[in-house]
């Protein structure tokens, strides 16, 4: 017997035999034994690549430090120490602004940062520049001289005196509401919000008039 009339009679026996399942079956899922659910394991993390120096020579940073409020504050820092601590920062600002380092908080991503925190730590390995903002507290922001040289005649100030209602009607009580706010909440932005929320209702109500 040929190859091919033994495979014809051998796929001839397998046709003529039933099938053991058939095209329309269906099974319940319900019948099947229970099973735990399988979870891929975790990749492995991947540590960046560490950029390589030339011998005798320290990485170096540029740092902004910037506040839009009031004061208005921008200090900037070209080659610096990655090592520098976030209370050598305020020792900084505080030169500069003329501001008491007590009353100076350094937010990174909007977040209120230690004073104990190295600027390294906040920086990646590739990066050579980082801007940090800066929340001054309340009762700083009339003390500050700012980093564009007015003097304290200049500085607009509450006058001496006023209580009850005239208070909301100066920006110094403004500000050390959003001071307050943004350091109970541990966050600029929100304290920034809420503060303008209690303003716009107090306008509302006619307090502004």
């Amino acid at each position: 017997m040929s190859e091919l009339s033994f495979a014809e009679s051998f796929l001839t026996t397998l046709s003529n035999r039933p099938s053991k399942i058939s095209p329309t079956h269906a099974e319940d899922p319900k019948s099947y034994p229970p099973r735990g659910a399988y979870i891929l394991p975790k990749l492995p993390k991947t540590l960046p690549k560490r950029r390589k120096l030339a011998p005798g020579t320290q990485r170096t940073l540029t740092i902004t430090l910037r506040s839009a409020r009031n004061p208005p504050i921008e200090v900037a820092l070209k080659q610096q120490s990655p090592l520098l601590s976030v209370l050598d920062l305020k020792a900084e600002v505080s030169a500069q602004a003329n501001i008491p380092v007590d009353k100076i908080k350094i937010l990174h991503r909007r977040k209120p940062v230690g004073d104990a925190k190295v600027v390294e730590e906040l920086v990646g390995e590739e990066d050579t520049e980082i801007e940090f903002g800066i929340m001054v507290i309340g009762g700083a922001a009339s003390v500050g001289t700012g980093t564009r040289g007015k003097s304290e005649e200049q500085l607009p100030s509450a006058a001496v005196g006023e209580s009850g209602r005239e208070v909301f009607g100066t920006e110094a009580f403004w500000a050390d509401l959003r001071g307050f706010l943004a350091q109970r909440v541990k966050d600029a932005g929100e304290g920034e919000r809420a503060a303008a929320l209690f303003r716009e209702a107090w306008e509302a109500r006619g307090g502004a008039s």
